[in-house]
């Protein structure tokens, strides 16, 4: 009789050297839209990244991967480390694995911990761990060509002009997202006022249907040019809704319908929900 074949599993961190086969694992056991070589890859912020997530090896083939995204940012006066995780895909056959690299990411000390597109199975076992679910209420505009008078909201995406208006920590992020992938950026101009916008786009069978807000620095201006900008979401990018949860933007706007986005979580020692949002993620980095 022959003996039955022992797998030996090892959980190692990814580093630059490995991007090229965990991309080839993504691409061909996940999602082969993603260029997964350039998702894996440094993020286009400056920050100190101990790795790019965690991978499930059995000898030197790729059979599993969390990934990770890292960032240092300044909440309310002092510096915060934060881990997002990101796409979490292990083979079937070694599913039994798939906590130990859960557990590698997690075993790392001193950062907020954010996941936030968890699938349905995965969510219990974040809740025993420690993770707390975000508001996701939200709000579904429709993009329809509104009349709107000339002169009043301006809109642009040129890098300039977006350059121009911003200033302190928002023109930093602004700087750090600009060439993240998955990021469209935006500034709603009223007068000496301006509202920086970042949104990705939600696709269907390959081709984009609506805007999803990632981030808005000025809620009260987004409201009034949500007219203005649905209209212009419509005519130039040809997205048919805009999404964006009302946590960003502190009511629901007029012209809506209130529905619930997907699930996100997060677990820290630190901080409140209020201070916890969708940048330095893969929001930001993957587009699906």
């Amino acid at each position: 009789m022959q003996a039955k074949k022992t797998r030996r599993t090892s959980v190692d961190p990814i580093m630059d050297t490995d991007v090229a086969a965990v991309a080839d694992f993504l691409s061909a056991n996940h999602n082969d839209r993603v260029p997964w070589a350039q998702a894996c890859s440094k993020p286009p912020w400056q920050v100190d990244a101990p790795n790019r997530g965690f991978m499930l090896r059995d000898g030197q083939r790729v059979v599993g991967t969390l990934l990770a995204l890292y960032s240092e940012r300044m909440v309310a006066g002092r510096v915060e480390r934060f881990c997002n995780l990101g796409s979490w895909c292990v083979l079937p056959e070694y599913r039994s694995r798939s906590l130990s690299l859960l557990n590698a990411v997690l075993g790392q000390e001193g950062y907020n911990f954010t996941i936030l597109s968890p699938d349905e199975g995965p969510q219990e076992i974040l809740s025993f761990l420690g993770f707390r679910f975000l508001d996701t209420t939200s709000a579904l505009v429709p993009n329809l060509p509104w009349p709107t008078l000339p002169g009043r909201i301006r809109i642009s995406a040129d890098p300039d002009m977006i350059e121009n208006r911003l200033a302190g920590s928002e023109l930093k992020l602004y700087r750090d997202h600009r060439a993240a992938l998955a990021t469209h950026h935006l500034v709603l101009l009223h007068g000496d006022e301006s509202c920086h916008v970042m949104y990705r786009k939600f696709r269907y069978k390959g081709a984009p249907l609506f805007a999803i807000i990632l981030h808005v620095s000025n809620a009260d201006l987004f409201r009034r040019a949500l007219v203005p900008l649905a209209r212009h979401l419509l005519i130039h990018h040809r997205l048919v809704s805009t999404l964006v949860e009302l946590r960003l933007v502190d009511q629901r706007p007029r012209m809506s319908f209130a529905v619930t986005n997907w699930p996100k979580m997060y677990r820290s020692a630190n901080l409140e929900p209020r201070q916890i949002d969708y940048l330095y993620s893969e929001l930001t980095c993957v587009p699906w």
